[in-house]
């Protein structure tokens, strides 16, 4: 697992798909086209939006993929990604049809114009539950702590639940 490259998806809105599942579904999907083969997934995950609970829930998961990418490429490549599925930046923490998160490029840092690990994953249980699925003695190249530890540890979604489709 030092050398795994793994993005966090998410979303609260389908856009033009039929549902939530099918457009992360579809998005999974997309990956080869920019270089990121999959390589594995979690479940969906669902909790509420946050950090305004009144929003609509979100669907989440993790994937492991293999890219011969540099962080700052696959960063990129991921923000293609989310372009092509309607992702408009604007206020943080928005409603939004997809995000995707550079969570770790296997064991590099980089605190710069690009932060990697991505700064705030180990905090969220709806992207640490994921990852426990697939890599829970997965090691934070910061923090030292295992994806199980961290999961335990995760202050928000604490709401979030699997609901067990792949």
């Amino acid at each position: 697992m030092d050398e795994a490259v793994i993005v966090a998806l998410g979303c609260n809105m389908a856009g033009a798909y039929t549902s939530r599942e099918a457009l992360l579904e579809a998005a999974l999907a997309a990956l080869p086209d920019e270089g990121m083969a999959l390589v594995t997934r979690s479940t969906w995950w669902t909790s509420a939006a946050w950090p305004d609970p009144s929003g609509p829930d979100y669907l989440n998961g993790v994937a492991i993929v293999r890219t011969d990418l540099p962080p700052v490429e696959t960063l990129k490549a991921l923000h293609r990604v989310e372009e092509r599925f309607g992702r408009a930046r604007g206020e943080a923490n928005a409603p939004r049809t997809l995000d995707l998160d550079l969570v770790a490029h296997g064991r590099t840092v980089l605190e710069d114009d690009v932060w990697v690990p991505h700064p705030r994953a180990h905090e969220r249980l709806f992207v640490m539950g994921p990852l426990v699925e697939l890599a829970s003695a997965w090691i934070h190249p910061v923090s030292g702590e295992p994806a199980f530890r961290l999961a335990a540890m995760a202050t928000v979604g604490r709401d979030a639940r699997s609901i067990a489709k792949v």
